[in-house]
């Protein structure tokens, strides 16, 4: 217990409650928050394994049915490029994909909040083209649920079916990028003892962030979430440019 950073664990509760809540997942916060206790591949391999719980526990608890053809229009890709994402981070060096990470965040919430109206037509081939870069985003930054939210809003779904299909497509691209960043080494066996303790926080975190939901708009915290994605990128930013 003693070598356990609580401060992390409390950080990574924290993500994961705002993720649900804004409807990202947990991953647009978590990635850049672990990225200050752990090297950048330990931060893949945990990411990874914490979300299988957490979209374990959204599955359940926002069981209001799923809308299985965006689970087939968006899903599939997002399988297809998680891997081919995840395969490419052995090409780069960390430094360079927490470049991009930062880069990535700082840009997404810049557009989410500037570009209000923002929206992405609802047909096919936009549900395949924002599965495609999810997935891939995923992959190789670790972080690509905005990009799957910003696609899947535009089909206007009930609150609770967009977040059980969103959460079973996240669980499809955890589920295929945990194989592919065992065989890279990025799941380090002396992180592994955070392991237990993500998987109750993906639980205790998604019933928290369903609870607030109920009370307060989503819309408000959307907002929060972005000007707390900006931050975060900046901050990302910054250590990597200092270090």
């Amino acid at each position: 217990m003693k070598d356990l950073n609580f401060l992390f664990l409390f950080l990574a509760l924290i993500a994961e409650i705002l993720g649900t809540i804004g409807g990202f997942g947990s991953s647009v916060f978590f990635v850049p928050v672990a990225n200050l206790y752990f090297d950048f591949e330990s931060v893949l391999g945990l990411t990874a394994i914490y979300h299988l719980s957490s979209n374990i526990s959204k599955i359940v608890l926002f069981k209001k049915g799923l809308n299985k053809k965006l689970l087939l229009h968006i899903g599939i890709p997002s399988v297809i490029f998680v891997i081919v994402g995840g395969l490419l981070t052995k090409l780069f060096k960390s430094t360079y994909l927490e470049l991009f990470l930062a880069v990535f965040l700082i840009v997404l919430a810049l557009v989410f909040l500037i570009k209000k109206e923002l929206i992405i037509l609802p047909n096919k081939k936009n549900a395949i083209i924002g599965g495609s870069l999810s997935g891939f985003s995923a992959g190789l930054l670790g972080t690509g649920g905005a990009i799957r939210g910003l696609t899947m809003a535009a089909f206007n779904l009930e609150k609770n079916m967009f977040i059980a299909t969103s959460a079973f497509i996240d669980f499809l691209i955890d589920f295929s990028r945990t194989f592919v960043y065992y065989f890279n080494g990025f799941i380090h066996k002396d992180d592994l003892i955070y392991v237990p303790f993500l998987l109750v926080i993906g639980f205790v975190g998604t019933v928290i962030g369903k609870k607030i939901l109920e009370f307060i708009p989503q819309d408000k915290f959307k907002r929060i979430s972005l000007g707390l994605i900006l931050v975060i990128g900046i901050v990302t930013l910054t250590n990597v440019l200092l270090n």
